[in-house]
């Protein structure tokens, strides 16, 4: 369910990431305490009855889960089960067992983990056509706890049941309010947004390379000296996608009204992207888009042209970019390779609105949660709570993961187990402070990212302003009217 992951395209190898290896009929990466099976080792019984429950011969209780792609898959009551979704990498072979797998199996050693990543075999609708929940979920807050969390019923408040302190705050608020009033989910890591700079087009003119605290003003004068022509090839000097801009945006803007409901009625959603400060943060934009021959396309021109001075996209990006093969999407190695291999790239923190915004981006959020219809739900629980430990925050550090949880150790362990990384200054990844979502109390949360800039400025051509004007008076009343008429609530 990774946005643009291209799933239906191009269905993913069966992944031996988490946990003990994927035999036939398992379908998904299964962990035995320390040691991962190997696959014949692995249960080989099929069901008489596909859909139905049946026993091994290590006496547990499996469930097929029938899918679109004919795969074997199958949930057993011995195992703890972790489904994930919406970060990219997850979707590697072997990336969860690598970067904290392998530490929660020695951590605990009597528990047997099952962990699998939409959409390959499985999808949310896969497991609740085969009336399997989930133990742990691993998810984005921002857009899935009303689109499919919520929807499943798989939530519920953790207020009282984990202590969030020392987590970012900006990650535990952005959480919240997502949640009815108490608290779904407890932010693991955070994927956040980071400046990717080419260091060889910032030498070719001479120009000194970004550094954190850099302002939107600087930035701006950066991106009109960087874009230029040489031997009839065209450098762009920054490329922003300005609608993840005003999602995330660096002032903590909710575009919702408070009504005096937590679960307003669709026709009393009322929006506002109109106030001077999102008309603030439209025009910081939309200079950047007049920049002539900066034309924007996608971020992703960072490493399809290799002819971009900046730009501004999530840290796995730069992983992938860096050619860290566990970043890298699984059969896309020799492509990533061609493309990125002569780039020498560099990572600082997004740009800063100055004056007295120093924030960086919201968060980009992680977080786990856990159904309350699971049948493990003491040790569910006692997972999430190590995984948001000090330990085992520092392994995902280490693997090039920003953490929820902030400490001197887990910022100096950053990068530690990614050879690509060594000598690049990584310091950028922790600057400043996340924006904090605000004014969202009694409120719906409706899913209308990217539909003012892309459809308004980019395609339609009018003015920012203009378009967040025509964007909540029309664009942001019809989606929310289409998603009812479809039989939707996001």
């Amino acid at each position: 369910m990774s946005e643009g992951s291209g799933a239906e395209e191009h269905p993913r190898r069966l992944t031996r990431r988490n946990f003990v290896a994927a035999s036939a009929l398992a379908g998904s990466a299964a962990l035995g305490g320390a040691a991962i099976l190997a696959p014949e080792s692995a249960r080989a019984q099929t069901p008489a009855d596909p859909g139905s429950r049946y026993a091994t011969r290590a006496g547990a209780a499996c469930t097929p889960v029938p899918n679109r792609y004919n795969k074997p898959f199958e949930v057993c009551d011995d195992e703890i089960f972790i489904f994930m979704a919406n970060y990219k990498p997850f979707e590697n072979e072997g990336f969860f067992y690598e970067v904290i797998g392998k530490k929660l199996a020695e951590k605990f050693p009597d528990i047997k983990f099952k962990a699998c990543t939409w959409d390959y075999p499985i999808r949310y609708e896969d497991l609740k056509a085969a009336g399997v929940v989930p133990d742990i979920i691993l998810e984005d807050p921002r857009r899935r706890i009303d689109r499919d969390l919520e929807p499943l019923g798989w939530v519920e408040d953790l207020t009282d049941k984990v202590d969030v302190d020392g987590l970012s705050p900006a990650a535990v608020e952005l959480v919240k309010s997502r949640s009815d009033g108490g608290m779904y989910g407890v932010p693991l890591f955070n994927d956040d947004f980071v400046l990717i700079y080419n260091k060889k087009i910032f030498d070719d003119r001479g120009v000194k390379h970004p550094k954190p605290g850099m302002t939107y003003d600087e930035a701006y004068k950066l991106a009109k000296k960087l874009t230029y022509e040489k031997d009839l090839k065209a450098y762009k000097g920054y490329l922003q996608h300005p609608d993840t801009y005003l999602y995330f945006n660096q002032l903590g803007l909710y575009p919702f009204v408070p009504t005096g409901s937590e679960n307003p009625a669709p026709g009393d959603v009322k929006i506002n992207v109109t106030s001077e400060p999102w008309m603030r943060l439209a025009d910081n934009m939309e200079r950047f888009l007049l920049i002539p021959r900066c034309t924007f396309t996608t971020v992703d021109d960072v490493r399809l042209k290799g002819r971009v001075a900046m730009a501004v996209d999530r840290l796995w990006k730069f992983m992938g970019y860096n050619l860290n093969e566990h970043y890298i999407p699984d059969g896309d190695e020799d492509e990533w390779k061609g493309q990125c291999e002569n780039l020498d790239l560099g990572v600082s923190s997004v740009p800063v609105l100055g004056g007295k915004d120093q924030y960086t981006y919201q968060p980009n959020t992680i977080a786990a949660f856990l159904p309350p219809q699971s049948r493990k739900k003491e040790q569910a629980l006692e997972v999430v709570k190590w995984l948001i430990s000090e330990e085992a925050q520092v392994e995902l550090s280490r693997h090039g993961i920003k953490p929820a949880r902030e400490s001197d150790a887990i910022v100096s362990a950053f990068g530690e187990a990614i050879p690509e990384l060594q000598g690049i200054d990584t310091s950028g990844v922790f600057w400043g402070e996340n924006a904090t979502v605000r004014d969202y109390e009694n409120t719906e949360y409706w899913d209308l990212q990217d539909l003012a800039f892309r459809h308004y400025v980019l395609e339609d051509c009018l003015s920012a302003r203009s378009a967040l004007t025509v964007a909540e008076r029309e664009g942001f009343p019809a989606y929310i009217q289409s998603q009812v008429a479809a039989g939707k609530d996001w």
